[in-house]
């Protein structure tokens, strides 16, 4: 079905598709309709943070910001589902245009700006969302005219608010888009707020009588000092687990494209071997017990394999839905537990 509804999609600019191919989605959805969109993939339950999901592919943050289509995307046969990122105030985000697809680099440049409608608004729809299957992860921000100095105090907001609602919670220290938030991964930063979180973390967990795992979302553009550095901080504050990555500001392999101009981060195919190094780096700096989920670039089953063979315990996808569609889901899955099952079957005698 999506091989049809793409060219109509890719006629509108990249934004206007995004909001007419979630509504469509979501009216599929509650049609019944959902399986004509993808083939539920078979289970491949996977174990992180202490929570087992049905399997290891997942929808990275972004595509849901305000929690809108929880069921429809975990319909789509998606192990987990991450909604954000979230500030604590409603915010517009950047000028628009701020979406842009490079169609023959299958990549998205986007400049979003934590567009979303605040916390308040993204907690009625988690409570609305039945939740039945797969789990949610809720990505967390800092408003744009909160300075950096005071970012912890938007984290510790959203932090309280998402806890109860969250099977997991992912601190988002990486968007490229909003001014000034990368500053937050250099060493001395990164170890005052998620020292702050972490402490944070434990009341809270103390208070609901559960404890909700927290994430740390790093950017592909870190040099090998500050991966050393941030994989230090992340260690020593024994988060429990790491999102590697989030777009990137890097041109070079999409140099040649008219888009390639536009400011913004980068996603899709070009962002593959980038992000999938930054995850490979961070699995031989940080404990074993540390998970990692690998995004950025996975267009196709075998790319969420190699994000795997790189360290990866879980994967995540969205610009690969742009241009392949929910067809991708079941195409990881299977990719996956071909990689799994691989060891087991080289092991027998010669037939």
């Amino acid at each position: 079905m999506y091989g049809l509804a793409r060219p109509f999609l890719f006629g509108f600019d990249a934004e206007r598709a995004h909001g007419i191919g979630l509504a469509s989605l979501e009216a599929v959805y509650r049609s019944g309709l959902s399986p004509l969109l993808a083939r539920q993939p078979r289970p491949l339950p996977t174990r992180a943070f202490g929570l087992t999901f049905r399997n290891p592919v997942g929808l990275a943050a972004g595509l849901d910001k305000n929690g809108e289509h929880i069921d429809a995307l975990l319909a789509l046969g998606f192990g987990f589902v991450e909604i954000g990122t979230v500030t604590p105030e409603p915010q517009e985000g950047n000028p628009k245009p701020r979406m842009f697809r490079l169609p023959r680099h299958r990549a998205v440049i986007n400049r979003l700006g934590f567009n979303n409608d605040g916390i308040r608004a993204l907690l009625r729809n988690v409570g609305r969302a039945r939740r039945r299957d797969g789990l949610l992860g809720i990505n967390i921000g800092k408003n744009k005219d909160t300075p950096n100095e005071l970012a912890s105090s938007d984290y510790l907001f959203c932090l309280e608010h998402v806890y109860p609602v969250a099977d997991y919670i992912t601190v988002n220290i990486s968007s490229p888009n909003t001014a000034g938030l990368r500053e937050l991964q250099e060493e001395q930063a990164l170890r005052r707020l998620i020292g702050t979180l972490r402490e944070e973390q434990e009341r809270l967990a103390a208070r609901h009588g559960k404890y909700v795992p927290m994430l740390v979302k790093v950017a592909p553009d870190l040099s090998d000092d500050d991966i050393d550095a941030a994989a230090r901080v992340l260690g020593d504050m024994r988060v429990d687990g790491v999102i590697a990555t989030n777009t990137t500001v890097s041109r070079i392999s999409v140099q040649e494209d008219p888009r390639a101009r536009e400011t913004g981060g980068l996603s899709g195919e070009p962002l593959m071997n980038k992000s999938t190094a930054v995850l490979r780096m961070l699995r031989t700096r940080l404990p074993e017990s540390i998970p990692l989920v690998g995004v950025g670039g996975i267009l196709s089953g075998a790319d969420a394999a190699k994000k795997m063979a790189a360290g990866a315990s879980l994967v995540q996808c969205y610009t690969g839905l742009v241009y392949r569609g929910p067809a991708l889901i079941g195409e990881c899955v299977e990719a996956i537990r071909r990689r799994k099952e691989a060891p087991s079957r080289g092991n027998l005698p010669n037939q």
